[in-house]
């Protein structure tokens, strides 16, 4: 039984890393998908998955632009006639240590991971509305809640996501919308891969499970989310890392 027949979901950051696992888990279970990424290589993703018989449409976008955003929605709605999934999973980091960060370095983070996210579920949301269903799910991060080393404006946004979650369950649950995110932990990713090999190293003593995740480890906290499985869920944030202690 495909737990997502039907649906129309939107992922943003759909072309990469767990956005694509994402992307082809939805794909697989039964969901249309509209793929957003800034990236090209989301056209090689969509026509890949059209091969397989999949309903994929690619729309190069980039989040943090609130006029491209209503502009792509709008096209999305016009194209599928609704739209019942949100996946906020776009996201970037430019780390640097407080004394050092620069204000481009700060802005563009809090641009994306922040802004991003509450332009698109701003955008989404009428629709969820007008349906009287939705489901929306955000991505935030372990670190949101004990810190990291080199990451003020990164953190600051995952932090953010968790608390506009709650606020948004609430105000959205009346309508048949639930708001939801995920808190990953050290998964194997393009972007992580660029973390120094010691920082990796060091990571792995303090995650119970002794390694890190795979993108569809997060893929899967997603599809749940996205279900009707979790009707009922709204307003958490679900940590997916492992047993991190830090």
């Amino acid at each position: 039984m495909m737990r997502l027949k039907g649906k129309i979901a939107l992922i943003t950051g759909g072309a990469n890393g767990i956005g694509l696992a994402t992307t082809e888990r939805f794909a697989k279970e039964g969901a249309k998908i509209i793929l957003w990424d800034v990236s090209d290589k989301g056209n090689n993703v969509a026509t890949r998955l059209k091969k397989e018989n999949y309903e994929v449409v690619f729309k190069k976008v980039s989040v943090s632009n609130k006029q491209e955003v209503q502009k792509a929605v709008a096209q999305a709605r016009e194209h599928f006639g609704r739209i019942d999934i949100l996946i906020n999973n776009a996201g970037i980091t430019k780390d640097r240590t407080l004394l050092k960060m620069s204000k481009e370095e700060w802005d563009d983070v809090i641009a994306v991971n922040l802004t991003g996210v509450f332009n698109c579920t701003q955008a989404v949301a009428p629709i969820m509305k007008e349906q009287n269903y939705g489901r929306i799910v955000s991505a935030s991060s372990n670190v949101a809640i004990r810190g990291n080393f080199g990451q003020t404006n990164y953190v600051a946004t995952k932090s953010a996501i968790i608390g506009m979650t709650k606020v948004w369950a609430m105000e959205l649950g009346r309508y048949g919308i639930t708001a939801n995110c995920i808190a990953p932990g050290f998964i194997h990713t393009a972007m992580t891969d660029l973390m120094p090999e010691e920082v990796r190293k060091e990571s792995i003593p303090h995650i119970p499970l002794g390694h890190w995740g795979v993108p569809e480890d997060i893929a899967n906290g997603y599809l749940y989310l996205a279900s009707d499985e979790a009707s009922f869920v709204s307003g958490i944030c679900l940590t997916i890392d492992g047993g991190a202690a830090r």
